[in-house]
């Protein structure tokens, strides 16, 4: 499938319901407190074949930070087990229209499956063309997935931390500005409020439209570069726990950046520990 852009339509997809090398995902996340259940809400309406992908459950279980990547076997079985074989053409949506499938677009891809994609639009655009839905939970076939993790897609903070220091690459926040600043409380308890020095600035809601789709090329540049961003040095997205960090990388890939990294523990791990600087106000 010779495709560059990270994103299919929804005509592309429904055009493709029921064949065997495409693996539909719902990877609806909701934060903590939205009164949203993402199982739920998957058993009760999805797209005709998807099968659901618990982010908090197919992570790593030995840490505590939230959904943080699994490592390269567990993963393996996992996905083996939501039926997504070698040759499968991964097709991840969410219930926002563009949100947590970004994180699992992340997923596979640093699991070196480079044939994932994100539907533009999501369930909503789904449902707003009054295309066909099924209920209930799907027991697929079992997959023969296996990872080949590209760690060049993966940063820890020992390498934020250098990145940080050297200039060697940009490090972009996701988060709210007011989240960045230090101004406005982090959701999750025991985090320091503020950012990292030297952290540029670009909340992950400019990137979209009102429908929760992707701004165009154009928009997506210019947000970028308004950032402080250079588009042609290496990039290093982070956000509070890795989703809207996710959604960063996939707006650089829409743009020809498709080898911006992710550092997966983001502010949950960096604003958690006392060794980590902090600063507060504006960049």
């Amino acid at each position: 499938m010779a495709v560059s852009d990270p994103l299919v339509s929804t005509d592309w997809l429904a055009a493709r319901l029921g064949e065997p090398t495409v693996a539909i995902i719902d990877a609806s996340w909701f934060m903590p407190g939205s009164g949203r259940d993402a199982a739920a809400e998957y058993a009760e309406r999805h797209i005709p074949g998807a099968v659901f992908f618990a982010i908090d459950e197919i992570c790593d279980h030995a840490t505590e930070l939230p959904h943080m990547l699994s490592a390269a076997a567990d993963f393996a079985v996992a996905a083996r087990r939501l039926g997504v074989r070698e040759d499968s053409t991964v097709v991840v949506y969410d219930g926002h229209g563009l949100f947590s499938a970004a994180r699992v677009w992340w997923n596979f891809r640093a699991m070196g499956h480079a044939e994932t994609f994100v539907l533009d639009g999501g369930l909503p655009k789904w449902i707003a063309e009054s295309r066909a839905l099924e209920s209930g939970w799907r027991a697929p076939g079992h997959g023969d997935f296996k990872a080949h993790p590209d760690g060049a897609l993966v940063r820890d903070l020992e390498a934020v931390r250098a990145a940080l220091e050297s200039g060697a690459e940009q490090v972009v926040d996701a988060r709210s500005a007011e989240r960045f600043a230090g101004a406005a409380p982090e959701p999750r308890a025991g985090l320091r409020s503020g950012h990292m020095p030297g952290a540029r600035n670009l909340p992950w809601d400019s990137l979209l439209t009102a429908d929760g789709r992707l701004v165009d090329n154009s928009a997506l540049r210019t947000a970028f570069e308004n950032a402080g961003v250079d588009l042609a040095a290496p990039v290093v997205t982070t956000c509070g726990s890795g989703i809207s960090a996710s959604l960063a990388a996939l707006a650089l890939a829409r743009i020809g950046r498709a080898d911006a990294a992710v550092y997966d523990g983001s502010w949950s791990e960096w604003a958690a520990r006392s060794d980590t600087p902090v600063t507060v106000g504006k960049a």
